[in-house]
C-alpha cells in the first residue's frame, strides 16, 4: 500500500513548524538538520583527504551527495531506537549521534574509534546510541532490523528499527526474506532503500526489472513510498509518518530514496568506466545542502550568517577531531583476540551424579524439559522455526510449549532459513534470547553467511559490547534412508570459526545440562541433536543442572585403548569395547560432548594411561574433527604414544537413499571392533 501523504506535496515551512518536540521552532529544527547534514560532508571530505594522505588503512566509502536521507530519517529517531546500516554507513553513525572523533579514529585504525579499531570503514558500532552495527557484507542489515523490530515487540516497548541499504540489496534474498517477515508479525521497523542508481558499478537500471523499489511494498502488503532523497525535508516527513505509524503499532514502511553519491564506490576506485562525468556533474548541481541552505535563506527560516557560523564551527570540530585521532594510540596487540567469546570456561558447576536419578527420559523429553524450564525463567527467550508453534516441532522439540507462551515465543516461520537467523541476529544484538530450531543442520546452511558473517563476529566487532545470545539448533546424522539433504552434521566446519560453541551431545542427561547451559550463556551456540538418538531413554536427574562446555566425558574407564566418539558413533564403540572386554582388551572412551570448544586435557590424560588413540566419526576424515584431534595430541601428547593414531570414518561420499548404501556409508560395530583390536596390537 501506498502512504497516504506524499510529503512532497506539503509545505516545506509547515512541515518545519510541526517537526520535533514542544515549543521547538522552525528555525530550531532547520538547523538541527543542517548541522546533521554538515557534519555528515565535512566528516567524509576530511576522510577522502586522509584516504589520499594513507591515514586510513582499507577501504573507505564516503556518503558524500547522500547526506538529506540519514539526517532525514535520523531527526526522527530516539537514543534508544536502533539503526542498522550497509558499508556506506559514516553518514547514519554521525546522523544517529556518533561523536566525529570516534568515527575519524576508527578508519585511522585507533584504539579510540568506535569499534576500537576492529572495524574500519565497514564495520562501526556504537550500540550506546543505537547505533548497531554496519556491515561490509549486502542485506543482513535489512534482517537485522527486523530482528531488533520483533525484540521491541516481545518486551513490549514502542522502539522503532531502521534499516538502511542501498539499491543493490534490493535484488538480495535478504530484501524480500526480511519484509516478509516484517509485514507478517507487523514490526515496528523502517526499512530505508538509498538507491543511488549503482550497486558497486552495475547500474541499477540494468539489474532490476522493476525500477521502483518502493512499488515492492505493495506486494508484501506493507506501506511504501519514494521520495527525492536529495530532499531532507520529504525525507524527514516521510520518515516522520513511517516512524509514527510503528510506534501505533501499525507495521513496517518502506521508503525508497532517490539519491546519488557523488565520489567513487570507494576511495581510490575509479569511477568513470560505468557512469559518466556529465552524470557526476549533474547530480553535483542537486546538492542537498546546498539545496537546503538556498531554502533556508530565501524562505527567511535561518539567517546566511548564522549558516556560514554553523559551517565554520563545524568544519574546525571535525578538524580537530581528525588531529585528535591522527595522534590517538593504536590497540594493544596483546588484545586482538579478545571479546571472540563472552562466556567464561572458569567457572565450574557440580553435576548430579548419573545415579542420583532413577528416572529416564529420552533424549527429546530432556531437552524439551530444558527449553521448557528456561522458557518459564526467561520472558527474553523465543523460538522460531518451520513448526515450532502449535504442532509443536518436527521432533516434538517444543510440544505443549504453545499453550503456555503463545504465538508470539513459539513463531512459526515461513521457509527461509537466511531470513530468520539474521533476524535471530538482530534480536539477540536487541535485548532478547532467540532459539533458531531448523530441523536439519542441512537446512541452515541456506544461512552460514548470517552464522559466520555476523552471528559469529557481532561480539568481537563490537569489543564486547553487544552479546549474542543466539541458540541454533537442528538435527544431523544418517538414518532412516533420508538422503543426502536430511543427513548432514557439519559440526567440523563450524567448530572452525571464532565466536561459535558447537554442541553434539550424546545421551539424554548430557542433552538437558548442555542445552541449559546454551539456554544461560551469551555466546551463539549449535546445538546439533542426532536424529538416531532422540528417542533413546536414559537417567536424567531431577534436579536442576547444567553441563559446562570443554568439558568431556569418560564415558568407561578402561586402560589398553583410547576412543574418542560422540552421538551415534559413541554407541556402537560402547558395544563394541563391551565385546573387546570379553576377550581382555580394556577400553577407555571419551565423548567431547563439545566440538568447540574440545576438551584435548581429558583426552591427553587417557592416553598417558593407554599410549593408544582412535577417534570414530560418522562424518568424513578429510579436515574432520579426528584430524584436529590428531594433530593436537601428536603435538602435544606424543611422547604418550605407543602406537599411531588411528581415524575410523564414514566414507567420504554424499549420502545415499537405499539401505544397504546407506549402511555402507557409516562406520558399524564390527568395523569398530576390529579398528580397536588392530590398533590393540600394533
Amino acid at each position: 500500500m501506498k502512504l497516504e501523504t506524499n510529503p512532497r506535496k506539503t509545505d516545506p515551512n509547515k512541515r518545519l513548524a510541526s517537526r520535533g518536540s514542544a515549543g521547538s521552532g522552525a528555525a530550531s529544527d532547520a538547523k538541527d538538520l543542517y548541522r546533521r547534514m554538515l557534519v555528515i560532508r565535512a566528516v567524509e571530505a576530511r576522510l577522502a583527504r586522509s584516504h589520499q594522505r594513507g591515514l586510513i588503512h582499507g577501504a573507505c566509502h564516503t556518503y558524500i551527495g547522500q547526506e538529506a536521507v540519514a539526517a532525514g530519517i535520523c531527526a526522527n529517531l530516539r537514543p534508544e531506537d536502533a539503526v542498522f546500516s550497509t558499508h556506506r554507513g559514516h553518514g547514519h553513525a554521525l546522523a544517529k549521534g556518533m561523536d566525529p572523533y570516534e568515527l575519524i579514529s576508527e578508519l585511522y585504525g585507533r584504539a579510540d574509534g568506535c569499534s576500537r579499531g576492529r572495524g574500519g570503514s565497514m564495520h562501526l558500532f556504537s550500540p550506546e546510541i543505537g547505533m548497531m552495527g554496519t556491515s561490509g557484507i549486502v542485506g543482513p542489515c535489512i534482517l537485522q532490523a527486523a530482528g531488533a523490530g520483533y525484540s521491541f515487540r516481545l518486551l513490549k516497548t514502542d522502539h522503532v528499527a531502521v534499516a538502511f541499504f542501498g539499491d543493490g540489496a534490493s535484488n538480495n534474498g535478504a530484501f524480500h526474506e526480511g519484509i516478509n517477515m516484517a509485514s507478517i508479525w507487523r514490526l515496528p521497523v523502517l526499512f530505508v532503500c538509498e538507491n543511488n542508481g549503482y550497486a558497486t558499478e552495475v547500474p541499477f537500471s540494468y539489474a532490476a526489472g522493476n525500477p521502483s523499489v518502493a512499488a515492492r511494498g505493495a506486494a508484501y502488503g506493507i506501506a511504501s513510498t519514494q521520495v527525492d532523497g536529495n530532499d531532507v525535508l520529504a525525507v524527514e516527513a516521510a520518515g516522520r509518518a513511517a516512524i509514527e505509524r510503528a510506534r501505533a503499532g501499525e507495521g513496517p514502511t518502506l521508503i525508497e530514496c532517490k539519491t546519488y553519491r557523488t565520489r567513487a564506490h570507494a576511495e581510490g576506485m575509479g569511477d568513470f568506466g560505468y557512469r559518466t562525468r556529465e552524470e557526476v556533474e549533474e547530480w553535483k548541481q542537486r546538492c542537498p545542502l546546498a539545496r537546503f541552505r538556498k531554502h533556508l535563506i530565501h524562505e527567511d527560516i535561518v539567517p546566511e550568517s548564522e549558516l556560514s557560523a554553523i559551517e565554520t564551527e563545524i568544519e574546525e570540530s571535525v578538524n580537530e577531531a581528525h588531529l585528535r585521532a591522527e595522534q590517538s594510540p593504536y590497540p594493544d596487540p596483546k588484545t586482538a583476540t579478545d571479546h571472540v567469546y563472552a562466556l567464561s570456561q572458569s567457572t565450574s558447576r557440580d553435576v548430579p551424579a548419573a545415579s542420583s536419578s532413577t528416572r529416564e527420559l529420552t533424549y527429546m523429553k530432556a531437552t524439551l524439559e530444558a527449553l521448557g524450564e528456561e522458557m518459564a525463567k526467561n520472558p527474553r527467550i523465543f523460538v522460531m522455526g518451520e513448526g515450532v508453534g502449535e504442532r509443536g516441532g518436527n521432533f516434538a522439540t517444543t510440544s505443549g510449549l504453545y499453550a503456555i507462551h503463545g504465538a508470539e515465543r513459539l513463531r512459526d516461520t515461513p521457509i527461509c532459513e537466511r531470513g530468520f537467523v539474521g533476524l535471530a541476529c538482530g534480536a539477540a544484538m536487541s535485548g532478547t534470547r532467540p532459539v533458531v530450531d531448523f530441523m536439519f543442520a542441512d537446512f541452515v546452511l541456506d544461512a552460514a553467511g548470517e552464522i559466520i558473517n555476523q552471528i559469529a563476529k557481532i561480539q568481537y566487532m563490537s569489543s564486547g559490547r553487544l552479546k549474542m545470545p543466539v541458540l541454533l539448533r537442528g538435527c544431523i546424522g544418517i538414518g532412516h534412508s533420508a538422503a543426502t539433504h536430511h543427513s548432514g552434521s557439519y559440526y567440523a566446519m563450524y567448530a572452525n570459526f571464532p565466536g561459535l560453541r558447537v554442541v553434539v551431545p550424546s545421551t539424554p542427561r548430557d542433552a538437558k545440562g548442555l542445552l541449559k547451559t546454551a539456554l544461560t550463556c551469551d555466546d551463539p551456540v549449535l546445538f546439533l541433536e542426532h536424529r538416531e538418538l532422540l528417542s533413546i531413554k536414559g537417567p536424567v536427574p531431577e534436579e536442576e543442572y547444567f553441563i559446562d562446555f570443554g568439558q568431556a566425558a569418560v564415558v568407561r574407564e578402561g586402560s589398553d585403548v583410547t576412543v574418542v566418539s560422540f552421538g551415534l558413533m559413541l554407541h556402537r564403540v560402547l558395544e563394541a569395547a563391551a565385546k573387546l572386554e570379553e576377550q581382555g582388551i580394556s577400553v577407555e572412551v571419551i565423548d567431547p560432548r563439545t566440538i568447540s570448544p574440545l576438551d584435548t586435557a581429558t583426552i591427553k590424560r587417557s592416553i598417558a594411561k593407554t599410549g593408544r588413540l582412535l577417534v570414530v566419526e560418522e562424518s568424513f576424515a578429510p579436515c574432520g574433527l579426528g584430524a584436529e584431534i590428531a594433530a593436537q595430541m601428536a603435538e602435544h601428547g606424543f611422547d604418550e604414544l605407543d602406537a599411531p593414531i588411528r581415524r575410523l570414518n564414514g566414507l567420504h561420499s554424499p549420502t545415499p537413499y537405499s539401505p544397504p548404501l546407506e549402511t555402507a556409508v557409516v562406520p558399524g560395530v564390527a568395523e569398530i571392533t576390529a579398528a580397536i583390536k588392530n590398533l590393540h596390537e600394533e
